[in-house]
């Protein structure tokens, strides 16, 4: 057998590296609504660049990138999904009066609008299949035709699915509630304080021995000595401030980089042991997760800032 010369297998992956960074958002608001969570989109995202990267020497050829990872995506995001038990499934039927123009008319715009505008956690109420063909082509402007090449559908069971979601999300949308504010626990409360407060010695102080700490594809870092460096960094970067805050039912750490922006730049998810921070999720480096998160400060964070508030 006759080794595969190096060259192809390396241009591969420098193409997909370069498409990684184009492609990360797009992929994560297919793959946030597909799961219900920006939180669970972004460990699916992550999971694809891993696999696509470890799949690219097997391939004989190389396939078209971008349809590539959306089925990569596609498929762990319904692993996730299968995880949870979250399964649903219904019959298809043809549904001819889908349009798919190149000129879209002011009903197929308001759709398009409506879908863009949904929470991220809303979608989850869909069954799979609508969901899938709702977010590719109201969310993300794809054509019936691709979609239905993405999914292994025909044309018309896409346009069944995206007639029966578009309905369906429009019932969702009239009854939907604005996120609920929840009071900070005392250790994020405790956590946003002291960084506002610039106390680097107070929050290393926090970290457990064998702390991780994920910032999207940079390397992981471990341990209180190497973790603490994070903190190092922080201190180089003024005007920033904390606020405990709520996403997903999840308790974050909204991150404002300017006291004047009524949304956070990007979020921060911490896992706690024995009063101690075991794990830092730090989501700087991939904003868009914070962009489509449906999030709520915690009601008890103080004005003066103390609780991570900015004033103003």
């Amino acid at each position: 057998m006759t080794a595969t010369p190096p060259a192809p297998n390396g241009g591969r992956r420098l193409q997909l590296v370069a498409l990684a960074n184009e492609l990360r958002p797009e992929l994560h608001r297919y793959c946030a609504r597909l799961t219900g969570s920006v939180i669970d989109g972004e460990d699916v995202v992550q999971d694809t660049f891993v696999r696509a990267l470890a799949a690219l020497p097997t391939l004989e050829e190389a396939p078209p990138l971008r349809p590539w990872l959306f089925r990569i995506a596609h498929n762990r995001a319904l692993d996730l999904l299968r995880s949870r038990a979250v399964r649903v499934a219904e019959p298809i039927e043809a549904a001819s009066d889908v349009a798919d123009p190149a000129s879209p008319d002011p009903v197929e715009v308001l759709m398009r609008r409506d879908a863009v505008r949904t929470a991220v956690s809303r979608f989850v109420e869909l069954p799979i299949p609508q969901r899938s063909v709702v977010i590719l082509k109201d969310v993300l402007d794809e054509s019936l035709l691709e979609i239905a090449g993405l999914l292994d559908l025909t044309v018309d069971a896409v346009k069944a699915h995206l007639a029966r979601g578009r309905a369906h999300l429009r019932r969702i949308n009239t009854r939907a509630d604005p996120p609920e504010a929840r009071p900070a626990s005392a250790a994020v409360a405790r956590y946003a304080a002291l960084f506002n407060q610039r106390d680097w010695d107070g929050l290393r102080a926090l970290l457990a021995d064998d702390v991780k700490l994920q910032q999207s594809a940079h390397p992981l870092r471990a341990g209180a000595a190497d973790v603490g460096l994070f903190f190092t960094l922080y201190a180089k970067i003024d005007g920033l401030r904390f606020a405990p805050a709520w996403l997903e039912g999840r308790e974050v750490v909204a991150v404002f980089e300017d006291r004047a922006d009524p949304k956070p730049g990007y979020v921060m998810w911490l896992e706690w042991r024995d009063g101690r921070i075991s794990f830092i999720r730090d989501y700087r480096y991939v904003r868009y997760v914070a962009a489509e998160a449906d999030l709520a400060l915690a009601s008890d964070a103080k004005a003066d800032g103390s609780g991570g508030i900015p004033p103003g």
